[in-house]
């Protein structure tokens, strides 16, 4: 299950996920995305906190979340990956080849960062 929660003025969703990623997961987070860059035109920013990537229930879920970034990712002007996994570590190295976003890493203890550097405040 994802964790999906909207900060409406700031033009920023975080995600948290709890277990295996789903398709339905992603279904949730288009509900509520979508309506946002229709009315605003992007989102500012996406955050995901994982200690550890849970991975996807099934296939279907890993199609529905290959769809989902590839329909958005011109869409978010930064994702902010906030994790210790050493495979999440590598996720902006690889992402940056796919996707528009400007992409960064903090360590688990670096949320506020993360979210002050998403909301395009001075370090």
């Amino acid at each position: 299950m994802l964790q999906i929660n909207l900060l409406e003025d700031e033009g920023i969703v975080t995600l948290a996920p709890h277990g295996p990623l789903e398709k339905a997961d992603f279904e949730r987070l288009s509900g509520i995305v979508d309506p946002h860059i229709s009315a605003k035109g992007s989102l500012k920013g996406v955050m995901l906190d994982a200690a550890a990537f849970p991975g996807w229930e099934d296939v279907g879920a890993l199609i529905s979340h290959l769809k989902f970034v590839m329909g958005h990712h011109d869409k978010v002007a930064r994702v902010a990956v906030v994790s210790d996994s050493e495979i999440l570590k590598l996720a902006p190295h690889v992402a940056k080849h796919f996707v528009a976003a400007d992409i960064r890493r903090f360590p688990s203890g670096e949320k506020d960062h993360a979210l002050a550097w998403l909301k395009g405040e001075p370090a």
